[in-house]
């Protein structure tokens, strides 16, 4: 019989392709599984390129981010956590373990000969009753910005307390809820911007109002400007050599020599006359500035910064209402950034610049102080994740109790759904309830404790009508959610029950995988 697939390619069939789409999104559930919860582990991530850089984390997305994955279906669960972490910010590590736990259910299900549609159909009626379940328990303070402030910090400290920042959760949640409210609804992030000073310890952090840039102030310039007027520019301000590639000037005297030089300094004089037309006291170039030009900003009394990084000088652009500028012909088209003073501050060892009273009156910085590189950038990301759930919560502002709570809730509706549903379906949906308890059990595993002792009694708890009970990790038993202020946003709760219920139907659906022939090299003798 003759091959339909070229040389090496490779197909499995049936079964066989089904097992293996399962066992790989299964491995990496369980990998991640360990990091779930307020006693989730942190996993180090060692890098094989040159620098062998390593990070310590327990961000999901960021785990599985760094994985050089083989298994097809194992890269479906990568991306939906990725979805996550870009889309609400937090529940990384949920909705890996959420989809996990479906196909594991799954498998039991189709070696019972159930078929996979079957199950895809219950899963669908399952995952429909489970969000409108969700709908009718939510809370929500829109109303009262007092209570809602409180929710926010609930939420802020729910999310951080399964972070690096747990120690210290209600000070960088306090940090967390002020930039976002700062926002005052907007959900670009853009305008926070997070600053890393190795030193001192993570208390040390805070928040400032106004924008910091990591640069010193140059010699001989005004240390301080009160109303000030930026323009932030992208051009090159080094020419006193002959800038053109592999130009060849042929002189026969060094007097030549000299005139082109004084040339270049008038012309270089000319560009600087340009921008001090333009009425400014403040010049923030992105490349290097040389002596001679920056000589001449400090005889006019203008505070110039070169070298200033991208993204820096980006930001710096957008929170002063300026634009970035590269020509300078006609001053009156080009957008100056105002701000009310610049001044020179110390942070640990480190001279920075502070703009403060910035136009765009949302902006802040948060500056994060902690031991060692490692602490701080694990921090960044527990506080990113933070300020993305607030500025999704701060736009649709329900709320519901957290501590495996919402899925109790879920998968008590669930089973009622199951037992009313005929036929084959019942089983895929009964399923489906199983699942969503593993995210309480997994919570309740990962700090040590009895597991199904608790989820039995969660689950005789929540037969009572309106119950708040939650798993409460520090002492290790039932607690009451509302009490203990454990709260999660309703939109992050939505995406990992409908991202994982798509990814797990997408893996199911599975019944052939082609690898494709490996490309050959030609011998090259």
């Amino acid at each position: 019989m003759e091959r339909v697939l070229k040389g090496d390619a490779v197909e499995e069939k049936g079964e066989r392709a089904r097992m293996a789409a399962f066992i790989g999104a299964m491995a990496i559930a369980d990998l991640v599984k360990t990091t779930l919860g307020p006693k989730g582990m942190d996993k180090i991530l060692q890098s094989t390129g040159r620098g062998r850089s390593v990070t310590v984390t327990n961000d999901g997305a960021t785990i599985l981010k760094s994985l050089h994955i083989d298994s097809p279906a194992a890269k479906v669960l990568v991306d939906i956590s990725k979805v996550q972490d870009d889309e609400v910010g937090d529940g990384t590590t949920s909705v890996v373990v959420l989809a996990g736990e479906l196909l594991r259910e799954a498998e039991k299900l189709v070696n019972m000969k159930i078929h996979p549609m079957t199950i895809i159909a219950g899963f669908r009626m399952a995952a429909e009753c489970a969000r409108n379940a969700l709908l009718q328990r939510t809370m929500d303070n829109k109303e009262n910005t007092d209570k809602f402030r409180a929710d926010l910090m609930n939420i802020a400290m729910t999310t951080l307390s399964s972070k690096i920042l747990s120690q210290d959760k209600e000070y960088f949640a306090e940090l967390a809820v002020d930039a976002v409210l700062r926002l005052k609804g907007s959900t670009n992030l853009e305008a926070i911007q997070i600053l890393k000073k190795p030193g001192g310890s993570l208390k040390d952090s805070f928040l400032d109002e106004g924008f910091i840039l990591d640069k010193k102030i140059g010699i001989g310039q005004p240390k301080r400007i009160e109303n000030a007027k930026i323009l932030v520019a992208n051009t090159a301000m080094d020419t006193d050599k002959v800038k053109i590639y592999g130009a060849r000037v042929r002189v026969d005297s060094m007097s030549k020599v000299a005139d082109i030089e004084a040339a270049e300094k008038q012309k270089m004089r000319e560009k600087v006359q340009k921008i001090i037309a333009h009425g400014i006291n403040c010049f923030v170039n992105r490349q290097l500035i040389y002596n001679f030009p920056e000589e001449l900003f400090a005889d006019a009394g203008i505070l110039a910064i070169e070298h200033a990084d991208f993204e820096g000088i980006e930001r710096l652009a957008l929170v002063t209402g300026g634009e970035i500028a590269s020509t300078f012909d006609n001053p009156e088209s080009v957008k100056l950034g105002h701000c009310k003073v610049i001044e020179e501050i110390m942070i640990g060892e480190d001279r920075l610049i502070h703009f403060s009273g910035v136009e765009m009156g949302q902006a802040c910085t948060i500056v994060l102080r902690g031991a060692s590189e490692h602490v701080l950038d694990e921090a960044e990301r527990s506080l990113h994740d933070a300020l993305c759930v607030l500025s999704q919560t701060v736009n649709d502002t329900r709320v519901l109790f957290g501590g495996g709570w919402p899925e109790m809730v879920m998968a008590k509706e669930v089973d009622e759904l199951a037992r009313k549903t005929p036929g084959k379906k019942s089983h895929a949906i009964e399923a489906f309830s199983r699942a969503l308890q593993a995210i309480p059990t997994t919570i309740a595993d990962n700090a040590g404790l009895d597991s199904a002792e608790l989820i039995s009694q969660l689950r005789a708890e929540h037969h009572k009508d309106n119950s708040t009970a939650g798993i409460d990790v520090i002492t290790g038993s039932v607690g009451d959610m509302q009490k203990l202020g454990i709260q999660e946003s309703f939109k992050v709760k939505q995406a990992i029950l409908l991202s994982a219920t798509e990814a797990a139907e997408m893996i199911l659906r599975v019944d052939e995988i082609i690898t494709c022939a490996p490309r050959r090299r030609e011998d090259r003798m």
